[in-house]
């Protein structure tokens, strides 16, 4: 696992051992990075189930000014530390349910990322609670990593998509909402 692109391009980041956690592939990221890189510069950012950090990570990289860091397993956020080390970067990293954390964050966000377990079904109520709390900024973008087909909440509509094999990318954008 690496970053792929931006001032950390080529570092190697450390990554879980074994096979029950599913970090988002390298031609993923950068395929999802391409479409994003007109709205990195300055962005703020949320990577709401972060893991190792690895697309938080990637748009520190590519010119976003702030990243919160939020997982709620322990072994994620030692991990993810780790990786910020490496890349002698200090940030936010919070040990919240997704949920607690959409409750405590504040201001609005560019992006949010959300790579929940596959086996999760948390789309919608993610969308919900962002659009209730505010938290992003009008034509901010929710980055959904799914292996089902997710449908925008009430409100919500579908900014685009893409498939990589069993890993689907689902961009909503909450104008209106």
């Amino acid at each position: 696992m690496r970053i792929v692109a931006g001032k950390y391009r080529g570092r190697k980041l450390t990554a879980f051992a074994g096979f029950d956690v599913r970090p988002t592939p390298d031609r993923v990221k950068e395929s999802l990075f391409q479409i994003l890189s007109p709205r990195l510069a300055g962005a703020r950012v949320l990577d709401l189930f972060a893991g190792s950090g690895a697309l938080g990570l990637e748009a520190l990289s590519r010119g976003a000014a702030d990243v919160l860091f939020n997982d709620e397993s322990a072994e994620s956020a030692k991990l993810l530390r780790k990786n910020l080390a490496l890349l002698k970067e200090e940030r936010t990293v919070w040990r919240l349910p997704f949920a607690e954390c959409l409750s405590r964050a504040e201001g609005a966000f560019d992006l949010i990322f959300c790579d929940p377990p596959y086996r999760e079904d948390y789309c919608g109520e993610i969308l919900t609670r962002v659009a209730e709390r505010g938290l992003l900024v009008e034509g901010g973008l929710v980055v959904y990593e799914s292996e089902r087909e997710e449908a925008p909440a009430a409100g919500w509509r579908l900014f685009g998509s893409r498939s990589y094999g069993r890993t689907k990318i689902f961009l909503f954008s909450g104008d209106g909402v």
